[in-house]
């Protein structure tokens, strides 16, 4: 049987892309999102080799939901790529507690209990393997941003903590770290998305912002056999962002 892998946030943008890619590597695919949709979408697309989950990764019990019905569908598991996440940016004194536990429960907690919940399928596993998905600002400040930034933090620190943990199940676990990357999660937080994109790219050494395919790409060679060798490591897939602004960018 193919390999399985989990991928969350698959209905649309970074999610999507990377689960699109590792089908035509021969996985078969698990998708999880809240809104069932377009994760219909992406499942119709891929085929016979993928199964569609309506959750919430920050629901205290979805975790282990998602990997009972992986299991109860394909009895292994041997990939998950932890991409699901959300982001509301402001100053200090515009969070509330609600918003602030919503970001550390969807993209830390869902992360943290997906992977302790797989970890007797994943031992199993020949060749497991976690990728989480973080972004540049989880290592740069940017204003704004300290809620999601911080939560992508942590999930950088978890990824070394569990590289190391599970170096002996021979689980292997990296990170990427996105740029700005041309997806819908930006609408959710910018008033005027034209100006919004036209100041990420301006702010970034190549010059334009990402795609999903730049971030998929990565996804598909860190569970591969070709990067059996590689674990602890959060890449820098940003078009040289944490680099610092371009000297044209001024300010």
């Amino acid at each position: 049987m193919s390999r399985v892998a989990i991928v969350t946030g698959a209905g649309s943008g970074i999610g999507a892309a990377a689960a699109r890619g590792l089908a035509k590597d021969g996985f078969t695919v698990v998708l999880v999102g809240r809104r069932p949709e377009p994760l219909e979408e992406v499942r119709a697309a891929i085929g016979t080799h993928a199964l569609a989950i309506a959750a919430d990764v920050g629901e205290p019990e979805s975790p282990q939901r998602i990997v009972d019905e992986t299991l109860a569908a394909y009895g292994r598991i041997d990939a998950i790529v932890n991409n699901a996440a959300v982001i509301r940016n402001g100053p200090l004194d515009s969070h509330s507690r609600e918003r602030f536990d919503w970001h550390y429960a969807v993209n830390v907690a869902g992360p943290f209990f997906l992977v302790q919940s797989a970890l007797p399928s994943l031992r199993a596993a020949p060749d497991a393997a976690i990728v989480n998905i973080s972004s540049s600002v989880g290592s740069m400040v940017k204003p704004g941003t300290m809620l999601y930034g911080s939560t992508k933090a942590a999930l950088e620190y978890l990824t070394r903590a569990w590289a190391y943990e599970l170096a002996a199940d021979g689980i292997r676990v990296n990170c990427i770290a996105p740029g700005p990357v041309d997806t819908p999660i930006h609408a959710t937080y910018a008033d005027d998305l034209d100006a919004t994109y036209a100041d990420l790219a301006r702010r970034i050494p190549l010059g334009r912002m990402g795609t999903v395919e730049d971030i998929a790409v990565w996804v598909r060679f860190l569970v591969a056999p070709e990067s059996a060798w590689t674990t602890g490591n959060v890449i820098h897939a940003d078009g040289g962002q944490v680099l610092g602004l371009p000297e044209s960018a001024g300010g």
